[in-house]
């Protein structure tokens, strides 16, 4: 009975999720899409890869994606890959619905610091619930988490490294001021990662990575 259920996910993280990925798909479209602000991650890589070589960025994103869900897979278990299948699929659904439907513009062209502050608040706290929840919303964010797991360097620091490279790759294509306004948000959304993900834990064992291979931790 309790390997039947050992992949299930409790109601509480669902909804965690679900919030976080909210919170991310609508930063994501209100903030950064619309006003301009460059992307990390597999995000940036794939844009990239469209600057350069002409690949279409979804099917990029594939590739990306999947070695890490399979290497995931053996090292995190299946409940993981249930949780970020999930806030991945929510994620994409939600930043549908917002280009689609959503009535809401929030034109912050001339004032990008302020555009860049919000998004690193409100994209760290989304992504913090989710990892929190013990998902993730994409390949980069699971090999953020697979990184944090090895090194015990904090999960925000990982992010940080990670999306920083892409974005300093990224300086060369894409506009000066929307690139470091975007690597300002980064900095702050790794912080508020590490905070949301360790909150409420730093007195206790040493922190696991939801899933985690080792009882390494993400020190805060």
């Amino acid at each position: 009975m309790r390997k039947a259920h050992k992949w299930q996910i409790e109601g509480s993280q669902l909804l965690m999720m679900l919030l976080g990925s909210f919170l991310l798909a609508f930063t994501y479209y209100h903030i950064n899409f619309q006003n301009g602000l460059s992307e990390g991650g597999f995000v940036g890589l794939a844009l990239l890869g469209k600057y350069l070589f002409d690949l279409p960025p979804a099917l990029s994103m594939i590739a990306l994606d999947i070695p890490i869900f399979i290497l995931a897979l053996f090292l995190k278990g299946r409940k993981f890959i249930v949780s970020s299948l999930f806030a991945s699929m929510m994620f994409s659904a939600f930043y549908e619905l917002c280009e689609r439907f959503s009535p809401l513009t929030f034109n912050l062209h001339h004032n990008l610091p302020l555009a860049a502050l919000l998004s690193g608040v409100f994209i760290g706290i989304g992504a913090g619930m989710v990892l929190r929840a013990g998902g993730a919303t994409g390949g980069d964010d699971i090999l953020s988490l697979i990184v944090s797991s090895w090194s015990g360097i904090k999960i925000g620091t990982v992010f940080i490294l990670m999306d920083a490279v892409v974005l300093t790759i990224s300086l060369f294509f894409l506009p000066f001021a929307e690139t470091m306004f975007t690597i300002m948000a980064v900095l702050i959304s790794g912080k508020v990662i590490t905070w949301i993900v360790n909150y409420g834990k730093r007195d206790l064992a040493p922190l696991r990575i939801p899933y985690g291979m080792k009882k390494k931790t993400a020190r805060a």
